[in-house]
């Protein structure tokens, strides 16, 4: 089968501010034991993030999904948790039949992921959780859940460009923070391509995120017990920024090693909205041999 050449339905489960948007690329019927189904999502990116991979992972269906709050769901203001996008992949999975899935879950979605697979673990075959940036284990953790902590007061006090050129530069800080990153003074929005202006809207999901989902602890006994079940994965070039310190530090603290994949945080997307493309097919070669 060429690439691009399967059918894609869009699909919904739930209403109102529990609705959950997910696309199913090829038919489910193609699924089996070896090849089932392959869930992959992010958050708060959308599905349209994982477009490239959905046609490069020809041998199985693939489903990919709008996380609460982003896409094509409804927005809303208040905080998200792992909790919540976890009983979301949920209902999800119970509407493409109850699994087990394969799932490629990147950033806040590798998160989200973490909480799925421990609180259903019947539900995944293999999980491959990409930089998921909990801070749980890092030598750093405090300085960093301060610095989230400023985003945060920030979004509330001043809005969308300021927090988010605070979140920028953390997310691209290489290396470990100490205390004196708290004091440095704060970046520009301009830098970043964004307005400093306030236009007073609260509805942004990443800035609703990023407290609950970089302080979030995982359940380290379940997880243990899932075995070669569940990978940690880390960007190839990216380097010591935070989410690929955060997936080796929990693949440590799993008593294992993350598995080093193409690409850097957003390594499996291809071009788009201006954003020069990752390296989606070395990706998906190296998720397929994951996998099987």
């Amino acid at each position: 089968m060429t690439a691009g050449a399967r059918s894609t339905v869009t699909r919904t489960v739930g209403e109102g501010e529990d609705l959950i948007t997910y696309d199913v690329h090829g038919g489910l019927s193609d699924a089996s034991p070896d090849r089932p189904v392959l869930l992959a999502f992010a958050s708060p990116m959308d599905a349209t993030g994982f477009a490239a991979l959905a046609e490069l992972v020809d041998d199985r269906p693939v489903v990919t999904l709008d996380p609460r709050g982003a896409g094509r769901n409804p927005s809303g203001t208040s905080p998200l948790t792992p909790e919540q996008h976890a009983h979301d992949l949920h209902r999800v999975v119970t509407a493409l039949g109850g699994g087990p899935v394969d799932v490629l879950a990147s950033s806040g979605g590798a998160v989200n992921a973490l909480a799925h697979a421990a609180a259903y673990p019947d539900e995944v075959r293999r999980v491959v959780a990409h930089e998921p940036p909990l801070v749980a284990f890092l030598p750093d953790r405090e300085v960093v859940l301060a610095a989230c902590e400023d985003v945060g007061q920030t979004y509330e006090r001043d809005g969308h460009g300021a927090a988010m050129a605070r979140f920028i530069a953390l997310v691209v800080a290489d290396g470990e923070l100490d205390e004196t990153y708290l004091r440095r003074p704060a970046p520009d929005p301009a830098a970043f391509g964004m307005p400093a202006d306030d236009d007073g809207t609260r509805d942004d999901p990443l800035l609703r995120n990023q407290r609950s989902c970089t302080a979030y602890e995982p359940d380290l006994e379940r997880l243990r017990a899932l075995g070669d079940r569940l990978v940690l994965a880390a960007g190839e070039d990216s380097g010591d920024t935070l989410a690929a310190r955060a997936a080796r530090s929990v693949a440590r603290a799993l008593r294992r090693e993350a598995v080093v994949v193409p690409g850097d945080h957003g390594g499996f997307m291809g071009e788009l909205h201006g954003r020069p493309a990752g390296r989606p097919a070395e990706f998906a070669a190296a998720l397929r041999e994951i996998l099987d």
